[in-house]
């Protein structure tokens, strides 16, 4: 079976969407800042494709050649931040871009080190358990 021009013009064009999204877009490159601040900018990446074409006979074709293609393709990419994560002295906290689309799964994960925090103050101390029973 002969190879049809349609493939060639889809592999294109994914292969453009590739070069262009990578997870580089999706999570961003750690910026460190002068006092030990690490930020890493998080995004939401979508995008779109669609190609066509079609073969077609022309007047002066000849019985035994195949029929010219003529095709296209295309794609649209979106990126918007979502979110912040920043990370200081050990802690990490993330910070939405948008408070307005922040659902409630990253509001809980943006709860996450508070909750620990409230729940380590419950809990009893190592060191001071030593200290009691001495």
């Amino acid at each position: 079976m002969e190879k049809h021009p349609i493939g060639d013009l889809m592999t294109a064009t994914m292969e453009k969407i590739r070069e262009m999204v990578d997870v580089n877009t999706i999570v961003g490159t750690p910026i460190t800042t002068v006092d030990g601040i690490t930020l890493i900018p998080v995004s939401r990446v979508s995008f779109g494709f669609a190609a066509g074409g079609s073969d077609f006979q022309t007047k002066n074709g000849k019985e035994n050649q195949p029929n010219p293609f003529g095709g296209g393709s295309g794609a649209g990419v979106k990126i918007e931040p979502v979110s912040f994560l920043i990370i200081r002295d050990g802690t990490v906290k993330m910070i939405s871009a948008n408070n307005s689309i922040q659902n409630p799964v990253e509001k809980l994960i943006d709860a996450v080190p508070e909750i620990l925090d409230k729940v380590k103050e419950f809990l009893p101390k190592k060191d001071e358990d030593k200290d009691t029973e001495n």
